[in-house]
Parts: C-alpha cells; structure tokens; sequence
C-alpha cells in the first residue's frame, strides 16, 4: 500500500499575521482591502473569526524581499 502525503493548509490568526510580519492590525486589513496584502478567510460562514492563509502570508513576505534586492540592483 502507498500511503499518501497530504499537505495541511495551516491558518494564521491575525495576532499570528501581525507577529509574523511586523505589521499592524489596522495596516493588515487596511491593505488587504486595497489588494495589497492577502485576503483573510472567514472560518465561519457569516461569522466574524477570520484567518490568514500561512503559505499566501509567507509569500507576501519573499515579495516584500525580492522587491528589496531588485530595488537595490537599480
């Protein structure tokens, strides 16, 4: 039998974002709302509990460096 290696899709609540990025509450949903940062998920529909995908987070941040290194480069 070959077992099957499934991925978790791991959520991140907002003080997990804000640790993680170093960035506010009111930043994190001000441009999560303009498009500039990830969108949250709601982890109950109609609810108000939301969450943060890590690995859409994760990547916010590897952009947030390349823009820096390609910045530097110019």
């Amino acid at each position: 039998m070959v077992s099957k290696e499934t991925k978790r899709t791991r959520l991140l609540r907002i003080n997990e974002v804000t640790e993680l990025t170093g960035v506010s509450r009111t930043t994190i949903h001000r441009m999560s709302s303009k498009g500039l940062f990830p969108k949250s998920v709601s982890l109950i529909p109609g609810g108000i509990a939301r969450a943060w995908v890590e690995a859409e987070v994760e990547g916010w941040l590897t952009q947030r460096v390349t823009d820096r290194d390609l910045k530097a480069q110019s």
